[in-house]
């Protein structure tokens, strides 16, 4: 297919086209928000379903799809699923998004419902607003005006895939593409569900850690015993855990377990007067690590100690207790396969675990890096797109967090290009109180892939 020029004149008409649906789009976006589509075990499986029904009627009449429905595999949770076939010469392009979101978490903590979108300061607020509203509506923008400009798509392949339980973990993902490889297979996989470095900058996110998640359980004692008869040379399984996990650092705060690699490269630099402010770090405390701060975010090993069960210090005694647990999580750099990860912390604890100590490794969670950087020709298209959509050049960016899913689309779909593309900024707060996304930034990003499709579209 030859390739498709950029011009001001397909620029303006696609904006044109952007900004009209775009208010269609962001009600859409409220309505989504008002859907408790939590996909963690123990929730209300019908909320879910709804969630998927409201995807799949909202994008049913977008396109003259081959095929359209709503499809689950090993119990999973409900995924909508829209294909349309290429005719000769012309590329598919599957769009992925996820429909649900994570719990509210503390309402105390949050400005307004998170169930009921508030538009404020030119953001919408709402649990799944920014993860993974964010780009639904972007697909549905780009797709609404893909329809408009290019009568039913023209050849372009387009595939609609918007499943239900990434906030979980995908646990049924890899189940869902093999019994729908055929649906699901393309040249082009655009995932909106990554981050921009600010709402006017647009960014590809070219790598991403892998996960390995442990919960650790000590057992020191028969049964708990009084602090003040025994304390001092019996060992409680509350302090062991608590030097245990002391050993993962060195001085410095950098991963201590054998098998990681000590150095990280980055492209980028990061600013650490940014960085402190978008964490939140208090004043004074230094950062942990060593090396390029853009390593030690994306491409070095972290361990975070993500939860202890221990008695509340409301209702704590003068106890020895005699089992505790710990959760864990390691954060995989980019190149290293998450179960060599794994067998490396695993034989960390083992080997610093004092003698005669009973351990328990349960709940293992294990998911893969991603590395890409998206410079093959339809990846160069999606960096074009995204450049004329935003007025800015694109950043190349990694990011620290953990997105397996991926990984897996790469493995069965081996020869199709991956572009991951940002429908949030760091102001999003995404998994926190008051997540918003920037209805400024959703609109670039919409028109960005609606050029992206238009283009594509358009050749011959």
């Amino acid at each position: 297919m030859p390739e498709l020029k950029p011009t001001a004149h397909d620029i303006s008409d696609v904006s044109d086209a952007t900004a009209d649906v775009f208010e269609k789009a962001t009600t859409l976006l409220a309505e989504l928000v008002a859907i408790p589509s939590l996909s963690i075990p123990g929730s209300d499986p019908t909320v879910l379903m709804e969630s998927a029904t409201k995807v799949r009627d909202t994008f049913a009449g977008l396109l003259s799809w081959d095929s359209i429905g709503i499809y689950s595999a090993g119990g999973g949770a409900p995924a909508v699923i829209a294909r349309k076939d290429p005719q000769p010469g012309f590329p598919t392009v599957l769009l992925y998004a996820h429909h649900d979101v994570q719990p509210a978490g503390d309402i105390e903590q949050w400005r307004s419902d998170p169930f009921i979108a508030e538009v404020r300061e030119g953001r919408i607020f709402g649990r799944g607003s920014a993860d993974d509203g964010a780009g639904i509506i972007t697909h549905y923008s780009a797709l609404s005006v893909l329809s408009e400009l290019v009568p039913d798509g023209g050849g372009l392949g387009v595939v609609l895939f918007v499943e239900g339980e990434e906030e979980s973990g995908s646990p049924t993902f890899t189940h869902l593409l093999d019994d729908h490889a055929g649906l699901l297979s393309a040249d082009l996989i655009v995932v909106a569900d990554s981050d921009n470095p600010r709402a006017d900058i647009p960014a590809l996110t070219t790598s991403l850690r892998g996960v390995v998640g442990v919960t650790i359980t000590l057992r020191t004692l028969e049964s708990s015993v009084h602090s003040g008869l025994f304390g001092g040379p019996v060992p409680d399984a509350l302090t062991t855990v608590v030097r245990l996990l002391g050993t993962l650092h060195d001085e410095d705060g950098n991963v201590a377990v054998a098998g990681f690699s000590a150095e990280g490269s980055a492209d980028v630099e990061v600013d650490e007067a940014q960085l402190r402010a978008e964490s939140g770090l208090l004043e004074g405390i230094p950062l942990w690590g060593s090396g390029p701060l853009a390593a030690r975010l994306w491409s070095k090993p972290a361990i975070t100690v993500t939860g202890i069960d221990a008695p509340a210090t409301s209702a704590a005694s003068n106890t020895l207790l005699a089992t505790a647990s710990a959760k864990v999580s390691l954060r995989v750099p980019p190149g290293m396969p998450a179960a060599d990860a794994k067998d490396a912390l695993e034989a960390h604890l083992r080997n610093v675990c004092p003698d005669g100590v009973q351990m328990l490794l349960e709940n293992w969670e294990v998911g893969e890096a991603f590395a890409d950087d998206a410079s093959g020709p339809l990846g160069n298209k999606v960096e074009q797109a995204l450049r004329d959509g935003f007025g800015n050049d694109v950043v190349r960016q990694g990011l620290g967090g953990s997105i397996p899913f991926i990984a897996q689309l790469q493995a069965v779909f081996p020869k199709a290009e991956i572009a991951v593309t940002g429908v949030e900024d760091r102001d999003s707060a995404a998994h926190g109180p008051n997540e918003s996304v920037d209805l400024g930034m959703l609109e670039k990003a919409a028109r960005s892939e609606a050029l992206l499709l238009v283009r594509l579209a358009s050749g011959v």
